[in-house]
């Protein structure tokens, strides 16, 4: 073990929407996670690894915590709880465009009794002026006692290095965890499947981001080097599957032409992507559909 190394996993945790997968995203450097304006986007556990000479910090991105309404709801929240008793670091986030409120004093509660070093992250820096700014870090200082209090901005980047530091240095000694040049350990074909979802997730409207989950059915590479994709999204009604389709099924068009591109850059090749939707009913309350779709 190479002396004075340090490695440990980290999660950021917040209401939804408090931009915890554009932050993981940023932070390692590539998208491991998707992301959308609609909260609980996020659904599986994916770890990012960042790279340092004398560290390797392993981010866990999971669900935002929230009320349940179904059964896919309930195990998100088991999910999440899970892995804040196994990492190392949790960073609370915050938005700086928003009062604190009665979530991110459930959460704070929530955390305050585990064994990880928590680190408050005031995100979304861009989106206010200096005073603002200061309000919400007095805000913070008053929520509860944290070992560090960083704000960042994940689209100007920010103080990103910043907060990498600071995680880095409440991880414990530890050989390394995962190889070198390792970002993710999330299978491609689940990368894949999340890239559409979030293209499908792009404009619909607010009843739907639930509802849709993706399956990918079958990849393989040609010897031309073109990766053919086939891939089933599912919803839970015939009326969300016509507003995916669209006219004329000219939006589904538009989600495969966004997640092929996505893809691409994924595997660093050409893509064929074959897309088609399904209604798989009330799926999000089934225990049997739920297994199916990975949950």
């Amino acid at each position: 073990m190479q002396h004075n190394y340090h490695a440990g996993f980290a999660c950021f945790v917040g209401r939804p929407n408090a931009g915890k997968s554009t932050l993981t995203n940023a932070i390692v450097g590539q998208k491991i996670a998707i992301t959308s304006s609609k909260p609980q986007t996020t659904r599986h556990t994916v770890r990012g690894v960042v790279h340092r000479p004398d560290s390797q910090l392993v981010l866990v991105d999971t669900p935002g915590l929230h009320r349940p309404r179904t059964l896919l709801g309930e195990r998100l929240n088991d999910l999440v709880r899970a892995t804040w008793s196994e990492v190392d670091v949790i960073g609370l986030c915050l938005p700086a465009d928003e009062e604190i409120g009665r979530g991110d004093r459930f959460i704070t509660g929530e955390i305050a009794a585990l064994k990880a070093t928590v680190v408050a992250v005031v995100t979304k820096t861009d989106l206010v002026d200096r005073g603002k700014l200061a309000q919400r870090l007095m805000a913070v200082q008053e929520l509860g006692e944290f070992a560090d209090i960083v704000p960042v901005s994940a689209v100007s980047g920010e103080q990103i290095q910043t907060l990498v530091d600071v995680m880095v240095k409440h991880l414990p000694q530890s050989p390394q965890l995962y190889p070198d040049g390792m970002l993710t350990d999330e299978p491609e074909h689940v990368l894949m499947a999340e890239l559409i979802r979030e293209a499908a997730l792009e404009g619909v409207r607010d009843e739907l981001p639930h509802s849709i989950a993706v399956l990918v059915e079958e990849v393989f590479v040609e010897d031309s080097g073109l990766t053919r994709i086939f891939a089933d999204i599912y919803v839970e009604r015939p009326s969300q599957k016509a507003i995916i389709l669209g006219h004329q099924a000219g939006r589904l068009k538009d989600v495969g032409t966004r997640a092929r591109h996505a893809i691409e850059d994924l595997v660093g090749g050409r893509v064929y992507l074959d897309l088609h939707v399904r209604v798989a009913k009330d799926w999000q309350r089934d225990p049997k559909q739920l297994r199916r779709l990975g949950f």
